[in-house]
């Protein structure tokens, strides 16, 4: 078996097999239970200085 013939058998059975599985990883981190408020912190954080700008002492604007 030449080197080419291996390294498309690899890539079409076993990194194909390691995608799915970092793809599903992926998901299910998203999805785990109490990241819901740092996903909401965190889309809310263009926000947080609305009303008025940040303090030039301020070290979580930089």
């Amino acid at each position: 078996m030449d080197r080419y013939s291996f390294l498309r058998q690899l890539a079409d059975s076993w990194a194909l097999l390691a995608l799915v599985l970092f793809f599903v990883g992926m998901v299910l981190f998203i999805f785990r239970p109490g990241a819901r408020r740092l996903q909401r912190d965190a889309a809310e954080s263009i926000f947080r200085h609305e009303t008025r700008p940040t303090p030039p002492d301020d070290k979580e604007g930089r």
